[in-house]
């Protein structure tokens, strides 16, 4: 077995500077564009947003719904969970009322433990077809089992490879993409023995299903190695990027840390994983899997990509953190200005409590709110200062500066 090399401590880690730049930008990793319904994943293009509906599949009313209300509030692409023959064809069903009664949204299927008759009949009504290798197996656990043979872990792959390609070979003629979706905790018994339970194992076990389709021509793959805790992740897709550029690979990556759970660790959690991975330029689409309602996640996800500049979806505010010089009440002020202009994408707008730090803390800002003195504010356009009003005016004439340049949209 190889040694796995520490990926995750910085005295070891391996040389990531190619995706490093002086430039105030992200140098993303080059990948291949994988093409899901009208959505291209890689390729340079954004940054996808997934999610999950949570409803039974054979609730086809429900599912048209949860599916809508998570495209109409920006989340691209959507999976859904098809454990037998009857939910597939009752995707047949939901993507047929998507097309009469809103639009054509994205769908991929999550297909499970051997269900090859399933996963070929959904991917008839589909755009992707997400495989996990560690589910999709041909062994019984055996508690007595010391070791696995090279003959018994050819056997079994061979029985994966003859399995799996009619669906390869029906995505591949269809022009559809499939997902091969590795989870640490579910890897295959044999990739256990063979690796241990750790991010080697997890690559490994992504490389023998690219290996299949690779060598039946089809390359519609996006992958994912996700883990529930986050150095894992971390050192799994780095990993899978050192292995991909060896052997010659430019597979988009699916970005998530799963079962992340919900609230504010939850968030912490995802964003920790994800946004450390958009850091280094790794990662072409992701998903924020939280234990709340599938809408919570998409709001969570464009903050991670406007943090890293990576998506403009939204106002960019920048504010102190407020201490004793500030001259009103930042954080209600904050408020007011947020409330008044958050429907202006594409803004930065600065609101700063006093003029000690505030114009060159904001300089990058379009728009700038800076305490000036006791019942005063100062109005900034970039770094000019542009005229100073009375606080109780602040928000309105800042509002009418924003109309004079033409910036300004009704909500």
């Amino acid at each position: 077995m190889q040694t796995l090399p520490n990926l995750v401590a910085s005295t070891t880690s391996p040389d990531f500077s190619r995706y490093f730049s002086t430039e105030p930008t992200i140098q993303r990793r080059q990948t291949r564009p994988v093409k899901v319904g009208n959505v291209t994943i890689g390729g340079g293009h954004p940054v996808v947003v997934q999610s999950m509906i949570n409803e039974d599949t054979l609730d086809v009313e429900g599912s048209v719904a949860a599916i809508r209300r998570l495209h109409e509030i920006g989340c691209e692409i959507v999976r859904v969970t098809v454990p037998s023959m009857a939910h597939a064809y009752a995707l047949a069903e939901i993507k047929q009322k998507l097309y009469q009664t809103y639009q054509p949204v994205p769908l991929v299927a999550d297909v499970h433990h051997n269900g090859m008759k399933i996963a070929l009949e959904v991917a008839k009504h589909v755009d992707k077809v997400r495989i996990n290798p560690g589910l999709y197996v041909f062994e019984k656990p055996r508690g007595d089992r010391t070791e696995y043979t090279q003959a018994e872990f050819d056997e079994i792959g061979e029985k994966i490879r003859e399995t799996l390609a009619p669906l390869v070979i029906s995505l591949r003629d269809q022009g559809k993409a499939m997902r091969i979706g590795v989870n640490h905790g579910s890897l295959a018994e044999r990739m256990l023995f063979t690796y241990g339970d750790t991010p080697e194992g997890m690559v490994e076990s992504a490389l023998e299903f690219i290996r299949i389709c690779e060598s039946l021509d089809f390359r519609n793959l996006v992958i994912s190695l996700k883990a529930s805790r986050v150095p894992v992740m971390l050192a799994a897709y780095r990993l899978m990027v050192l292995r991909m550029d060896e052997l010659g690979m430019d597979y988009p990556l699916h970005l998530g840390v799963t079962e992340a759970g919900d609230g504010e660790y939850g968030r912490i959690k995802s964003t920790a994983g994800i946004a450390s991975l958009l850091a280094e330029g790794i990662g072409d689409t992701i998903r924020v899997s939280l234990t709340e309602a599938p809408e919570k996640e998409i709001p969570v996800c464009y903050s991670i990509l406007q943090a890293l500049g990576l998506r403009k979806t939204m106002v960019e505010y920048v504010a102190c953190p407020s201490c004793g010089r500030t001259l009103f009440n930042l954080e209600e002020v904050l408020h007011k200005v947020r409330e008044a202009t958050k429907h202006l994408t594409g803004l930065d707008i600065a609101v700063m409590g006093c003029i000690v730090n505030g114009p060159g803390e904001m300089a990058d800002a379009d728009y700038g709110y800076v305490g000036k003195q006791a019942g005063y504010i100062s109005l900034y356009r970039g770094r000019e200062e542009i005229k100073k009003v009375p606080e109780d005016r602040g928000v309105e004439e800042l509002i009418s500066l924003i109309k004079a340049d033409g910036r300004w949209v009704d909500p």
